[in-house]
C-alpha cells in the first residue's frame, strides 16, 4: 500500500488556523469594512431620504427653513383619502399601469418569439428592437407629441387622407382620446426592455425539448402552451413585477405629453405627488382652480380644432371676407372723396 499524503491546508499568514479551501477567508469585521463604501452612497441617498419622507408624512412639515414641525399622526393620509383627486389619479395609475403592462408584454412576447427565430438580417432587427429604449422619456414624449398634433400631425394626416372620422380630434387635449393615446405611448416606450428579457428566456429554453415534442407530433400551439410558456414563468413573473412597479411610478413621459390634463384624465400618483408639493397651495385652494381651469381650457382647445379641410376652408373664407372688404373701402374712398372736395371748396 502507498501511503498518499495529506493536501497542505492553507494557514493563516500571522494568525495561525487553517484558511477556506475556495481562497482567504474574511472575518465579519473584515467584510464590514470592505462594504462600506457601497453601502454609504445607499444610506445617504436612498435610505435616509426614505427614513425621512416616512417620518413627514405624519407630521405638518411645510417647505422653508426654520418651520415648526409637529407630529398630527395618521391626519395627513385621512385628508388624502378623502381627496378626490388623490383618489381619481390613483384609479388613473391603476388603470395606466395594468393596460400598459398587459399590452407591452403580450406584444413582447410575440416580438421575443419571432426575434428568435432564424430570419434574415435578424442583428438588424434586434438592434431596431431597441431603439426606444435607448431614448430619454423626455424626447420619446416630444416626439409623439408632433405625431398626435391635431392640425399637422402624422395621425391625422393619415386619417384625413384615407378620408376616415376623426382628422380633426386633438388626441391629448380630448377627455375620451388623451387616456388611450397615452397609454399607446407607454406601450411603445417599455415595449423593449421586455422584449429583451423574454429573449433571453426562450433563448435559454433547451432546442431538445422542442424536437422531442415535434417529434410524438405536437403542433406549434401546443409546444407554445407545453414547454414555452411553462419555461418562461420564472422571466414572466419578474418582469411582469418590474414592468408593474416602473409604469404605476411613471412620471417623465405623461408630464411632458399632457401634464396630467385635460382635467386631470391623465394624472397619474407622481403627477399628483408633483403637483401637490410643487405647484399647487392648499391655503388658497388652487387645486379646484386649477382643475375648473384645466377643464375649460380643454373645452376651448377642441372647440378651436379643426380638420385641414375646414382650415383651408375657413382661409379660403376669410380671404374672400377681406377681399370684400377692400372693395368695399376702395369704392367708399372713390364716394367720399368728391364730397370731400365740395366740403372743401364751400369752405372756401
Amino acid at each position: 500500500m502507498t501511503a498518499v499524503p495529506e493536501p497542505r491546508r492553507l494557514m493563516r499568514i500571522g494568525r495561525g488556523g487553517p484558511r477556506s479551501r475556495a481562497g482567504v477567508a474574511l472575518s465579519g469585521r473584515e467584510a464590514f469594512l470592505l462594504l462600506i463604501p457601497a453601502m454609504v452612497p445607499i444610506l445617504v441617498l436612498s435610505v435616509a431620504p426614505l427614513v425621512r419622507g416616512i417620518y413627514l408624512g405624519f407630521t405638518d412639515s411645510r417647505a422653508g427653513f426654520g418651520v415648526k414641525t409637529s407630529f398630527i399622526g395618521l391626519e395627513n393620509f385621512r385628508r388624502l383619502i378623502h381627496d378626490s383627486l388623490f383618489v381619481n389619479s390613483f384609479k388613473i395609475g391603476l388603470i395606466w399601469a395594468g393596460a400598459v403592462t398587459f399590452i407591452q408584454f403580450c406584444l413582447a412576447l410575440g416580438l421575443a418569439l419571432l426575434l428568435s427565430q432564424p430570419l434574415r438580417a435578424r442583428w438588424l432587427a434586434r438592434s431596431l428592437a431597441l431603439v426606444p429604449w435607448a431614448m430619454p422619456p423626455v424626447v420619446v414624449g416630444i416626439m409623439w407629441k408632433l405625431v398626435f398634433q391635431p392640425q399637422a400631425g402624422v395621425i391625422n394626416e393619415l386619417l384625413y387622407r384615407a378620408h376616415l372620422p376623426g382628422s380633426n380630434i386633438d388626441w391629448l387635449s380630448d377627455f375620451t382620446w388623451a387616456l388611450p393615446a397615452v397609454i399607446l405611448v407607454g406601450v411603445w416606450a417599455g415595449m423593449p426592455q421586455t422584449t429583451v428579457a423574454l429573449l433571453a428566456g426562450v433563448q435559454s429554453i433547451s432546442d431538445d425539448l422542442q424536437e422531442a415534442a415535434a417529434v410524438d407530433g405536437a403542433t406549434t400551439l401546443q409546444r407554445f402552451w407545453t414547454i414555452t410558456l411553462p419555461q418562461l414563468r420564472p422571466v414572466i413573473v419578474a418582469i411582469v413585477t418590474l414592468d408593474l412597479i416602473w409604469n404605476f411610478n411613471s412620471f417623465g413621459l405623461v408630464y411632458v405629453l399632457t401634464l396630467g390634463g385635460p382635467g386631470h384624465a391623465t394624472e397619474l400618483p407622481m403627477l399628483f405627488a408633483y403637483n401637490q408639493a410643487f405647484k399647487f397651495d392648499p391655503a388658497r385652494n388652487e387645486s379646484r382652480d386649477c382643475h375648473a381651469f384645466a377643464k375649460a381650457s380643454c373645452a376651448r382647445s377642441s372647440a378651436s380644432s379643426l380638420s385641414p379641410q375646414s382650415e383651408r376652408e375657413n382661409a379660403r373664407r376669410k380671404g374672400i371676407s377681406s377681399s370684400k372688404s377692400r372693395r368695399k373701402t376702395a369704392s367708399g374712398s372713390a364716394v367720399t372723396s368728391p364730397l370731400a372736395g365740395r366740403s372743401g371748396s364751400s369752405k372756401l
